[in-house]
Formats: C-alpha cells, sequence, structure tokens
C-alpha cells in the first residue's frame, strides 16, 4: 500500500510536540492499517530555543525530508500538521501558508490567541474549502465518557502557566457541558486560579488551575456523580483521531465547540486579571 505523506510546520521544530507525535503517528497507523508516515517538516526559526536543535538536525534524528518553505512541504505533503503548540499567536500566518492548499490539516492546541483571530482562521479554511481542526488531547480522556451532558462540571489542571495550559480545561468542559457559555469570573487563591463558568440555562462549570496540579473531572447530572483523575493515554488518542481525518473521516466535532473554547479561554484571562469581575463573553464577538 503506498504511504501518504505527512508534513509537519511548526515556528521552531524541536518541541516537545514535534518530539514526541512521530512515534504516536506511527503507533496510531500501525494500530488502524491507516497508510500514514511523517515524511517532511518546515520551521520558521531554525534553532529551536527548547533545546538548541537545528530544523536539519532534527530531520536527520526523525529521518524526515527539510522543506525550505511552506509551499514545498503542502505541495508534497498528503495531510498537515501545524504544531506551534506554545505559540498559538503563530497560527494565523501558519494557517494562511497551508489552508490555500486545500490538504486536509490539523492545528495544534492552542488554536489562536483570541476568538477573534479563531474565526479569521475558520474563515481562510472556509474560504478554501480547506477541511481542518483543532483539539487539546485532553479533549480525548476516556475519563470524560461519563461526564459529557453534565448539568454542572469542575476540573482542575495544572502546567507552568495559565495562558498555555488553560485550554485543557477549557476544552474538557467545552465537551461536557456544549456551547452557549455567558459568564467567566475569577478568583485568585495564592499561586492557584479559580474560573466559574455560566450559561443561561443553568449549566455551570468550575475550574481550578495550580502549578503543580493534576488533572481531574467531577460531574454531576442526572446519571449521579462521577470524579476521576485522568490518567488514560490522551496522546495516542488524539493522534488516532487525526489520522482517521486525514483519511477521509469527518471532523471529529463541530466547528463551535473550538470557537467556544477560545472565546472561553479569552475570557478566562481577563478574568484572572480582574478577579471577582464576571467577564460577559459575548462582548468578545
Amino acid at each position: 500500500m503506498k504511504k501518504k505523506k505527512i508534513g509537519f510546520v511548526d515556528l521552531y521544530i524541536s518541541e516537545w510536540h514535534a518530539n514526541n507525535y512521530p512515534a504516536w503517528i506511527e503507533a496510531a497507523a500501525r494500530k488502524l492499517s491507516l497508510p500514514y508516515e511523517l515524511a517532511y517538516a518546515y520551521a520558521e526559526v531554525d534553532v529551536s530555543p527548547y533545546d538548541g536543535r537545528s530544523t536539519a538536525e532534527w530531520c536527520r534524528d526523525f529521518g524526515v525530508e527539510r522543506c525550505d518553505t511552506i509551499d514545498a512541504l503542502c505541495e508534497k505533503s498528503d495531510a498537515i500538521i501545524i504544531l506551534a503548540p506554545s505559540n498559538p499567536e503563530a497560527h494565523l500566518h501558519l494557517a494562511e501558508a497551508v489552508l490555500k492548499h486545500k490538504k486536509p490539516t490539523y492545528i495544534d492546541k492552542t488554536f489562536a490567541p483570541d476568538y477573534k483571530t479563531a474565526k479569521k482562521i475558520y474563515a481562510i479554511g472556509e474560504k478554501y474549502g480547506t477541511p481542518f481542526f483543532s483539539s487539546s488531547a485532553l479533549r480525548y480522556a476516556s475519563e470524560l465518557a461519563g461526564a459529557v451532558g453534565a448539568t454542572d462540571v469542575l476540573f482542575t489542571g495544572g502546567g507552568s502557566n495559565l495562558p498555555e495550559y488553560a485550554v485543557h480545561m477549557i476544552e474538557m468542559l467545552v465537551k461536557t457541558l456544549g456551547v452557549g457559555a455567558e459568564s467567566v469570573s475569577a478568583e485568585k487563591v495564592g499561586s492557584q486560579t479559580h474560573l466559574t463558568v455560566t450559561y443561561p440555562d443553568g449549566r455551570a462549570g468550575a475550574m481550578v488551575y495550580a502549578p503543580s496540579l493534576g488533572f481531574s473531572v467531577y460531574a454531576h447530572g442526572e446519571k449521579g456523580d462521577l470524579h476521576k483523575n485522568i490518567i488514560s493515554d490522551i496522546f495516542p488518542s488524539l493522534l488516532e483521531a487525526i489520522l482517521t481525518f486525514f483519511d477521509g473521516g469527518a471532523l471529529p466535532f463541530p466547528k463551535e465547540e473550538t470557537l467556544e473554547a477560545m472565546r472561553v479561554r479569552e475570557g478566562a484571562l481577563l478574568a484572572a486579571e480582574a478577579p471577582g469581575k464576571a467577564v460577559n463573553l459575548a462582548a468578545l464577538g
């Protein structure tokens, strides 16, 4: 079976996601019997601030062909992964360069720095008819299965900083409660940030962030209470979803959920800067 080629587009290629995705791509392709392999890579910044490795060194280490331009990579690739997971501000101009090629595309978390930019990226995709999606790997936690459709949820999570890692709890919240959030408010408790998301129909979500806090879910609904620490293999599950999508599968979930996550994230960051003051999400656009 002829191999289909995946291309990585990154701000700098040697970073945690790019360094780990190749093995997960190989494992997912083998598990699902899909003919995909990582073949090409492009990075805007040659030397990675993450570990000092150059693009040429990374490509040599992973057995991948380096491309000098995004256009060259997109022309050769059957599907594309836009990375830059720590730099969502780069996703708009990378998406502008990639989506015009009309190849199925995955855009890593955090999808966009704000709601306005998220809408611009979707407008580009719609202009060219290019299918794409974005997700936090936490959306694929198996522990969420019993929480979808709950009336109220609580998530905990950590990471080195709230702006980069808030998306994980927020994507889980949107998956379980759905769209239509009305406001976000925050309280600071030392190093912790407590976030409350309200809905006009009574649904409610809470998130507690602290740098070293593990991810967990609590949900209350008609079926009773659920409380689980998240320990499932989220990244292998994410890569399986990506390859299934690349191979002609439908979008894993509606774009409205990604737009909702970006609006809630923007509101959460604004709320964290002004504790005690609710941020009206409708005012964000």
